[in-house]
């Protein structure tokens, strides 16, 4: 019997750090969102660049976060909903990952926008970035907390920032129609909206798992199959 009770122990430790390092790994990759947009209003080349050198990092992490989730898929063997905790992890994780790389995307063409003259004084992109920012730590708190209601509302919210991004995709269209010489730094301007859509996709994608985690309901593509 005291066997059986260490181990269930250093299984629940086990479960809390896998949920510590994801929200780390999640507000990391926030951070890398907030900044690549802080350095292109700012015009902060050298924030710009250390938001670059902090992917090596994520990327570490993200590896800790799968050979941990198959660990305790080797030495655990857990079954039913804990079984379901880990393959969302692993799904999860990637999201997170790509979001990343999206902070990355946004601060290299934030680096060649701060090369150039303004071509208006940024305020819906901020905005923006702040939705993105919050629905992907509301996604999270919904995974780590089984929240399938908190889930829900990412996913109703991610049509908020779908919205922000054709406000701001038809704001710069206008820019290139009437001036020829904005069209480069309006489609550099665009192309990080359009990550920050992302941003909100991928976020939905970890509301939609966390949906299956908690009611084993699959939402993804329109669907409902209950799964008991």
């Amino acid at each position: 019997m005291p066997d059986r009770e260490h181990t269930s122990k250093h299984y629940e430790q086990q479960l809390r750090i896998l949920k510590e390092k994801l929200l780390l790994m999640s507000h990391q990759a926030e951070q890398m969102i907030s900044d690549s947009i802080r350095a292109l209003v700012d015009r902060r080349p050298t924030l710009a660049e250390d938001v670059i050198k902090r992917d090596d990092d994520l990327d570490k992490l993200e590896i800790e976060i799968d050979n941990l989730c198959y660990q305790i898929l080797a030495l655990e063997q857990p079954v039913a909903r804990d079984l379901r905790f880990i393959a969302t992890a692993l799904k999860i994780v990637k999201d997170i990952e790509r979001i990343g790389d999206i902070g990355v995307n946004i601060a290299e063409r934030g680096i060649e926008l701060i090369q150039e003259p303004e071509l208006k004084r940024l305020v819906d992109l901020p905005i923006m970035a702040e939705a993105a920012q919050r629905i992907l730590k509301e996604s999270l708190d919904a995974f780590v907390n089984s929240d399938a209601e908190l889930a829900e509302k990412v996913i109703d919210n991610d049509r908020l920032v779908d919205g922000l991004y054709e406000q701001i995709f038809r704001e710069l269209l206008t820019y290139m129609l009437e001036d020829t010489r904005s069209i480069s730094r309006a489609i550099k301007l665009i192309f990080i909206a359009k990550h920050l859509e992302r941003v909100g996709d991928h976020s939905a994608n970890i509301a939609e798992m966390v949906v299956f985690l908690v009611r084993g309901q699959d939402i993804r593509h329109g669907t409902r199959l209950d799964r008991g």
